[in-house]
Order: C-alpha cells, then structure tokens, then sequence
C-alpha cells in the first residue's frame, strides 16, 4: 500500500478544471518531483492533498484512509502532512524559533520547554543554530526558506510538501535550500515537490511526473521521463525547460 494514494482527483474553480481526473502513488520515503508550465495545476494539487482545498470528485488516501471525505478535521490530516510554499509566510514580528514553535505547541499541545531540545536540534541541523533568535528581516531568502521548512518539520509529520519553495530566491540561494531536501531524502521522508529545478528533479527525484491542463500526461523514473519521454507533449516541454 503507497503512503499516499491519489484516484481520479478533480478540483475546478468555477467553470475551470484545473485537477482533472488526477491518479498518483507516492511510496514511503519516495521523492516525487510534479514538474510542467505554469497553470498545469502543480500548486492546486499539493493543496488538495493537504486539504487546502477541497476536491470535487475522486479519493486521497493516506495510510489507506481517504482523507477527502467530507466532515473529516483537515487539522488532524495537516499535522502529519506538512508544506512549504514559496512565499516564506514568516511573521515579520516574532523571531526565527517563535515563528517555528507557535504551531507545535498549539496544535501538538507541548510546552516551550518540552519543545526547545527538539527545536534546537532542528535548527542546527540545517545550519541555523546562530539566527534562532533573529527576525525574518534579519535573514537571506534562503536562511527564511530554510526556517519555513523547519517549522513543517517541527509538526513532526510523515509527508511534505513543497511548492515551488526555490522560485522567490536568488539564484545563489537555491542550492542551499535543495541541499535541505537531499538531507530529508536521505533521511527517509516521503516527499512531493512541485519544482522548476529539472536539474533537481532530474538527480533527486525517484519518480517524475509531467503535468499539462490538470493531468498527468506522463511518469516514470528520472531516466525515463528525462531520457526518453514517450509523449510529444513531454518531448515539447522538455525541450524548452532544459535549454
């Protein structure tokens, strides 16, 4: 049984389709790599998985439950699936480990105490022990990225998600930040990225899948997909991404 099970999922925004009958697998401590144009429903996806939105038909599995059905608490599915955005969503008043601590200690109910080791940890493991106590007007783009995805990890979840986390840095800034989810993927962490980065995706990945109109077009390992993509659309994408 996949950790995730995606089976005909729909999403529309009025008259748009913009998820179209989606099927996707995701194993345990696989990295999935969502890659394709802007519009072809990467984003819009992540967020269904997380029950940002919500779904208009199909099934989401996880662990074998289908968490799309209505009535069910998105906060309990949110605690053990974890995403990062692009836009960092710090807040500018409360420094780096405030920022990290807020959701662990409402929703998982620790104390500041209880949390600190673990939270502590969290940042030197990512390079981040000396800015802790910083405010994200303090920090790079790639330091506040870095501290977004601390604070996903600090719920402590079984899944992550990331969408389009690199896009708003500098150039320079993004190995940094791809270098974090290595690390995660070494770690074991089940993972889906919608990502820009085809390098990336190309050396991290374990599958890729090519999105166009809200479908998946086509999937397969890094090898295949880059290598030998078997459909035109893939072939036409490609070659404009890859120049």
């Amino acid at each position: 049984m996949a950790k995730l099970e995606l089976r005909g999922v729909v999403k529309r925004f009025g008259d748009r389709t913009v998820c179209d009958g989606i099927d996707l697998d995701v194993e345990e401590g696989q990295m999935v790599c969502l890659i394709g144009a802007s519009g072809a429903g990467k984003s819009t996806l992540l967020r269904c998985i997380n029950l940002l939105e919500p779904i208009e038909d199909g099934e989401i599995f996880f662990d074998g439950e289908d968490i799309a059905v209505p009535g069910l608490d998105p906060q309990s599915v949110r605690a053990r699936i974890g995403i990062v955005f692009q836009s960092f969503n710090l807040f500018p008043h409360m420094t780096a480990i405030e920022n990290v601590m807020l959701a662990p200690r409402r929703v998982r109910g620790k104390s500041r105490a209880e949390l600190l080791p673990e939270v502590e940890e969290l940042f030197a493991r990512f390079g981040l022990a000396d800015r802790m106590h910083n405010y994200p007007d303090q920090l790079s783009g790639g330091q506040q990225q870095r501290v977004a995805i601390v604070r996903a990890l600090a719920m402590q979840p079984e899944v992550m998600l990331f969408d389009e986390i690199t896009s708003a840095l500098d150039p320079q800034l993004v190995g940094e930040v791809l270098d974090v989810l290595l690390m995660l993927k070494k770690q074991g962490m089940t993972m889906v990225m919608a990502t820009h980065e085809m390098g990336f995706a190309r050396e991290a990945a374990d599958k890729v899948c090519f999105l166009q109109d809200g479908r998946i077009v086509e999937e397969g390992s890094p090898e295949e997909l880059f290598g030998n993509p078997k459909k035109a659309a893939t072939q036409a994408f490609l070659a404009r991404a890859l120049k």
